[in-house]
């Protein structure tokens, strides 16, 4: 069933083609908090990852991030980004989750407060 699943589907981590791909032509590079791991090939010039699990790009971290756009040329591995403590921790896109954001008059809240804002029209 995993074969199948690598083989027709491109979310569940890699499909059978960027296997091979990858076997042949990728150089690791490092891997991240989240398991996902970092390919190049030997001159450099393509740079992709190998989700640890659903393909989803909002669990690529900032630092990995710049590296895989060649914002800059060294890895998080070799030259870690200095980070201010003021700069949260990242985290993935919670969109479409339970967790997401939702404002206080929202229907997605548990409990969502009355509107206060306007008064429904009445006919007389």
């Amino acid at each position: 069933m995993q074969f199948l699943k690598r083989l027709l589907t491109w979310w569940n981590s890699q499909t059978l083609g960027t296997q091979i791909f990858t076997w042949r032509n990728g150089i690791r590079v490092g891997e991240d908090e989240q398991g996902n791991i970092f390919y190049r090939n030997a001159d450099g010039t393509k740079r992709w990852v190998i989700y640890n699990g659903e393909s989803e790009a909002s669990r690529v971290s900032p630092d990995w991030h710049g590296w895989l756009h060649h914002t800059w040329d060294e890895p998080p591995t070799e030259a870690p980004l200095v980070h201010k403590p003021w700069q949260k921790p990242h985290q993935e896109n919670l969109t479409g989750s339970a967790d997401a954001y939702a404002p206080s008059g929202s229907i997605r809240r548990a409990a969502p407060e009355p509107r206060r804002d306007y008064e429904a029209w009445q006919p007389e």
